[in-house]
């Protein structure tokens, strides 16, 4: 996950490459949407000509060796600004997970390789994996959000996309930062109901959520260093106070020794430079 900026198609390819080039394999897509296009049931996810399916094909196209990773949530797409459908203050879990479903087989037939489910609802990873079978496409994986907590940390990313709350917070299906057992049962769940990577969001403040992950399975493990920890880093190294590239290093490092057999960071590009012998 190349830099926290917005790209336009031209831009992301360009940076793709870039990125691939330095060493990073894979990139991740989040999209910041029209807001016209925004609807309450965040139909324009599955649109087979939307933002993230073309950018897809283009990815692809220019690097068939990139691995290409997808959000699946609605946040970027409805008008409330949440992961799921809402109707009278409430997340109308079934249903989201229908519509989540139609977003990642529109994504898989686009190309994309793997698809991560970031939105919490309970029973998708199991929802997704049949709808991803059942339209072909039963090589591409699934990497879950196990552990994504109700964080302060995801306040520039949201800003960016503009995919915050319109009324409410996400505390209702996302995880309470003071809660470190729940993570478990939901790797639990995760497992059972078929998926193929794990991940804790954020990363630098739950490495022992990333460490408990770790102990308790062989799947593959995610971490996600958020947009917040990023930008700390950015901000406080522009202002002096901080060796940008040792802290950078010593953050992503952590991670890793907590566990994490992935990373997903916005420092990908410049720390697989650093990292290129």
């Amino acid at each position: 996950m190349p830099g926290c900026t917005r790209w336009s198609l031209e831009g992301l390819v360009r940076e793709a490459g870039e990125a691939l080039a330095a060493g990073v394999p894979a990139v991740v897509l989040f999209p910041a949407i029209d807001e016209p296009l925004k609807t309450k049931k965040g139909e324009e996810s599955f649109n087979q000509d939307g933002l993230v399916q073309r950018a897809i094909r283009a990815l692809k196209a220019a690097y068939p060796e990139l691995v290409v990773m997808t959000d699946v949530a609605l946040d970027p797409y409805n008008i409330d600004g949440h992961d799921g459908i809402v109707e009278n203050g409430e997340i109308l879990n079934d249903e989201t997970v229908e519509v989540l479903c139609q977003q990642a087989v529109s994504q898989a037939e686009a190309g994309a390789d793997i698809v991560a489910p970031s939105d919490m609802m309970d029973g998708r990873v199991a929802a997704l994996r049949a709808a991803l079978d059942a339209a072909g496409y039963e090589k591409v994986s699934i990497c879950s959000y196990t552990a994504k907590y109700a964080s302060a940390y995801y306040g520039p990313f949201r800003g960016a996309l503009g995919s915050a709350p319109k009324a409410g917070d996400k505390k209702t299906y996302q995880m309470d930062p003071a809660n470190r057992r729940e993570a478990l049962r939901e790797l639990i769940l995760d497992e059972e109901e078929g998926a193929d990577m794990v991940m804790v969001k954020p990363a630098g403040g739950y490495l022992d959520i990333i460490s408990d992950v770790r102990k308790h399975t062989t799947l593959p493990v995610a971490a996600y260093q958020v947009s917040g920890e990023y930008l700390m880093i950015k901000s406080a190294s522009a202002d002096g106070w901080v060796n940008e590239e040792a802290v950078m290093m010593e953050s992503l490092i952590a991670i890793k020794r907590a566990g994490a057999d992935v990373i997903l960071t916005y420092f990908a590009k410049t720390a697989a430079s650093l990292l290129r012998p």
